[in-house]
């Protein structure tokens, strides 16, 4: 991360609420091909979580906990705010002596911009406001809400807007929490109605629409310099696993979240 950082732009999107075994599936079926190719080996890491829902898990991830692999051991990590004693600051992590990594990426040089999701996004009160006043500019609008059918590519257009007025000399972070894996998301699969409710099946279908769009996001950020993304969920959520349904709960279908970071190149622009 020290060789990156400074020189190349950095993009995180947090698909919100997005199970490991959906998003497993679906690159395994090729049902998500924009997002499988940028996957190393085609492939979603499976990690878990460092919270089990939005807030908690964001607030960890901009102190520089991004989800931890599901696997024994000590796993060194990409960013690391300075911390006496961490275990996981290893020779390559960028460390930084802010309380957290948006304002350490700040002092870096970057541009700082989030694009939010789902309610803790939203400022429209004192809770929504502290995620996204972590940034120099933060947007939200209805449409790029829950309950939004067309959240993403709203989305994306605002992403797209902020990275083409950015000065070409400063790097830039942008952040992005996609909504639209978060209930509801029924009208993300076609025939469905709101009286059917919410289920793997809709989720799989949201997870799709989010791929036909997402291939804008990455060629808006790889026109300007070679870009590290991010690309994980924040946590899952249950659909009636185990008798559980929703999230801010201890089960797997929580705590297990994709993940996976590459560069994008003038090749993600074409």
């Amino acid at each position: 991360m020290n060789r990156i950082v400074g020189s190349h732009d950095i993009l995180l999107v947090t698909l919100d609420t997005l199970r490991y075994d959906v998003a497993a599936e679906l690159a395994a079926a090729g049902r998500i091909p924009n997002l499988a190719r940028h996957l190393p080996g085609g492939r979603w890491e499976k990690r878990h979580a460092p919270g089990s829902f939005t807030y908690a898990s964001h607030q960890a991830i901009f102190a520089g906990f991004l989800p931890t692999p599901a696997e024994p051991g000590r796993h060194p990590r990409l960013f690391a705010a300075d911390f006496a004693g961490s275990e996981t600051t290893a020779d390559g992590t960028f460390v930084y002596d802010t309380p957290d990594l948006v304002s350490g990426l700040a002092k870096a040089g970057y541009r700082t911009a989030c694009v939010g999701g789902v309610g803790f996004f939203n400022k429209q009160g004192a809770l929504g406001s502290v995620l996204p006043g972590l940034f120099e500019e933060s947007h939200w609008e209805p449409e790029f809400g829950v309950t939004s059918p067309t959240s993403f590519e709203s989305q994306v257009t605002r992403a797209e807007e902020i990275a083409a007025r950015t000065a070409p000399e400063q790097p830039l972070f942008l952040f992005v929490n996609v909504s639209a894996l978060h209930q509801p998301n029924w009208f993300h699969l076609p025939g469905a109605s709101k009286e059917d409710g919410d289920s793997r099946a809709t989720h799989a279908a949201a997870l799709e629409y989010v791929d036909r769009h997402i291939g804008r996001l990455f060629t808006a950020m790889s026109r300007r310099r070679l870009c590290l993304a991010l690309v994980c969920s924040d946590h899952g959520t249950a659909y009636g696993d185990d008798g559980w349904t929703g999230h801010r709960i201890g089960h797997a279908s929580v705590w297990t979240v994709p993940y996976a970071h590459f560069l994008l190149d003038q090749e993600a622009a074409r």
